[in-house]
């Protein structure tokens, strides 16, 4: 996977960035982590500046945290509450589990969004409850701006300062790249074997109240 982020790193320099952290929130499966390191690699080199290419990520991961909180609002609670219903095992989620957000939202919105953005898997996802919940646009952009532009200089600087100590930084990106992608197939792996749907209120008196 690294290979074909370089080479398009490589031609399209702040646009191949951008359009990678674009892909990047979209299709969750591929890594920021490796995006953005490879991009402060390259400025490391001076083909890119270093300020540059983190407006660059975070602007084509802005892009696409737009589009899924315009999609959440186009989808609507009730087609999204049909949708979690009939998918909750393989997504590990259920309605129950997306009502508790919804508290949470409206008492720490801002916050969760920003924390959010730098946490991983997490950046794609959570755009869609701050549309489905109904947060402002303003704040949305905002924060979601600032925990954004965190994490992609995060990873950028350690990808510059890793270009600039090492000339074979390659051998590196193979393996970090690997260990991403198992990581994130492990993680939805062991939330998949774990994961048991939230009680029904039915459920809950059962359990108080046993039958003999």
């Amino acid at each position: 996977m690294e290979d074909w982020i370089i080479r398009l790193v490589e031609w399209g320099h702040y646009w191949g960035v951008a359009l990678l952290m674009l892909l990047e929130t979209v299709f969750p499966p591929v890594p920021s982590e490796v995006i953005m390191t490879v991009a402060g690699v390259s400025a490391a080199r001076g083909n890119m500046n270093l300020w540059g290419t983190i407006a660059a990520g975070t602007a084509g991961a802005m892009l696409g945290n737009w589009l899924w909180y315009w999609l959440a609002i186009k989808f609507g609670e009730a087609r999204m509450h049909v949708f979690i219903d009939r998918y909750s095992r393989w997504l590990t989620l259920d309605w129950a589990e997306i009502e508790r957000g919804h508290g949470l939202f409206r008492k720490h919105g801002p916050i969760i969004v920003l924390v959010a953005r730098m946490l991983p898997t997490l950046r794609s996802l959570i755009s869609i409850p701050a549309g489905l919940f109904g947060m402002s646009l303003r704040r949305f952009l905002v924060f979601s701006t600032i925990g954004t532009a965190g994490w992609s200089a995060a990873l950028a600087s350690g990808g510059y300062f890793l270009g600039s100590q090492f000339d074979d930084i390659e051998k590196w990106l193979g393996p970090l790249s690997t260990v991403i992608m198992v990581g994130i197939l492990g993680t939805y792996v062991w939330r998949l074997v774990r994961w048991k749907p939230s009680p029904t209120p039915a459920d809950a008196r059962s359990d108080i109240h046993p039958e003999a």
